[in-house]
């Protein structure tokens, strides 16, 4: 029998000790710092950038987001002959489908808002373009009307805080007195964005099908997402402000964010609730134009704004050097706007084509409310103002553009499938009616304030 000493060597042995764990992978070990830094970015001063490096920097990668944001609102017009035939689509189901964008962008204005002022347009925009590329790519497989209206819809959430994150972006690394020109600048990569779902998608559509059209345009969201995380900058972190109804509501009781909302709002909505959809469809149905020519015709549009959007620009600039109000600018231009919409009501058909290139044109002077308000706020409302205007913008664009088709609905399809031109000229009546108050307010508001200042 062994001994108890024999026994207390052997016990030890008979019980296996834990293993030890596993060192920590010198490569994770790395890859952490260097990812959390990459979400950090490269922390810069406002102010000490070079202008070259704001143009590469900052302009060009956000202004990349707002015109792929602008090319997936606008290309349904374009493609929808080929999804209707797809799906199988009604025109009214078609005319939902594309203001679904609108609602859900509307919807998620407030909160990009917050975020964009917590956060910064750096983060924030790439994630979301995250989310853009996801509902594009959802939109490519859908197969049945339901698919189709929910990955629209998360295309509108992702898309939300394009032209937002750009301005937010811009005000923080542009001196005040440039951003009426630079947001010009804006809204004319918004111009190109819109334009590229003209013709350029109707030869792209020559090559593949729609389908395959939306994987591309899905893919160009992630590449901007990580375009805009590797080489835009991070300005010094700031005590972040808490949301606050309270700081909403102070937005919109701002006097100059009323008066600029009186009187560019509503036409805003107008603007983007038309401009695309309805407008090709008032071309196929009232001018009996071929769909070569309503692309093109379209795309000269989306020309115009371009060029509309960097006049604005400029001319707000030059009116403001002498003295000038922007917003006295923006009732001209809106004046001109509803001019433009009246040859609709009066079914002007020898000029039909150069209303519909005039109807952009003149419509690029609704997005000088932006600038207006962002001139107004304090820096660290910009993202919270821009997005609370926004907000009503793409609300009003979702009843215009909804509502437009149900209107025209009212009359019957003729044998080709066409609604009457008298129905378009009621819609279009309906709308002039709606912003004619708005200018009228304007004008008598401006009048009493010229007498009060002749009898001081």
């Amino acid at each position: 029998m062994p001994s108890v000493e024999a026994c207390r060597r052997i016990a030890p042995a008979s019980v296996p000790a834990p293993a030890p764990a596993p060192p920590a992978s010198p490569a994770a070990d790395q890859a952490r710092p260097a990812l959390r830094q990459l979400w950090r970015g490269r922390e810069r001063v406002p102010g000490t950038l070079s202008g070259a490096a704001v143009l590469f920097l900052v302009f060009l990668p956000f202004a990349l987001g707002h015109a792929l944001s602008s090319l997936l609102r606008t290309v349904n017009a374009i493609v929808a002959p080929q999804m209707m035939a797809s799906v199988a689509l009604t025109p009214a189901q078609l005319g939902l489908l594309t203001s679904a964008y609108f609602l859900a962008f509307a919807l998620f204005q407030l909160p990009v808002g917050v975020l964009l002022d917590r956060h910064g347009p750096r983060r924030v925009q790439c994630v979301l373009l995250l989310v853009a590329a996801a509902g594009t790519l959802a939109f490519a497989w859908g197969q049945s009307f339901a698919q189709l209206l929910c990955a629209r819809a998360l295309m509108g959430f992702g898309l939300a805080g394009c032209f937002m994150a750009a301005v937010k972006a811009v005000s923080t690394w542009i001196a005040p007195a440039r951003l009426p020109s630079v947001q010009g600048y804006l809204i004319a990569g918004g111009g190109l964005g819109a334009a590229a779902a003209t013709l350029p998608v109707r030869l792209a559509l020559q090559f593949t099908d729609w389908r395959g059209l939306f994987v591309w345009l899905a893919a160009a969201c992630a590449v901007t997402a990580l375009a805009i995380l590797l080489l835009a900058p991070t300005p010094p972190a700031t005590a972040p402000k808490p949301f606050s109804w309270k700081v909403l509501a102070d937005v919109y009781r701002h006097p100059v964010f009323r008066q600029t909302a009186s009187l560019v709002l509503i036409p805003h909505t107008v603007f983007f609730g038309i401009q695309g959809l309805w407008v090709a469809r008032w071309l196929r149905d009232a001018g009996h134009y071929p769909e070569q020519s309503v692309a093109w015709l379209l795309y000269l549009a989306m020309a115009a704004l371009i060029f509309g959007a960097i006049a604005v620009g400029m001319l707000t600039e030059w009116a403001a050097r002498r003295g000038i109000a922007p917003l006295n600018v923006a009732a001209a231009g809106i004046a001109l706007f509803l001019l433009v919409q009246f040859g609709f009501v009066c079914n002007w058909r020898a000029g039909y084509s150069q209303l519909a290139v005039l109807f952009t044109l003149a419509g690029t002077i609704t997005g000088i409310e932006y600038a207006i308000v962002a001139q107004a706020m304090p820096p660290a409302l910009t993202g919270r103002a821009a997005t609370c205007l926004n907000l009503l913008i793409f609300l009003g664009a979702f009843v215009v553009q909804a509502g437009f088709g149900q209107i025209v609905a009212f009359w019957p399809l003729d044998a080709q499938g066409r609604y009457p031109v008298v129905a378009y000229q009621a819609a279009f009546c309906v709308l002039l009616l709606l912003q004619l108050p708005g200018l009228l307010l304007f004008l008598l508001r401006t009048r009493r304030a010229r007498r009060a200042l002749a009898i001081q």
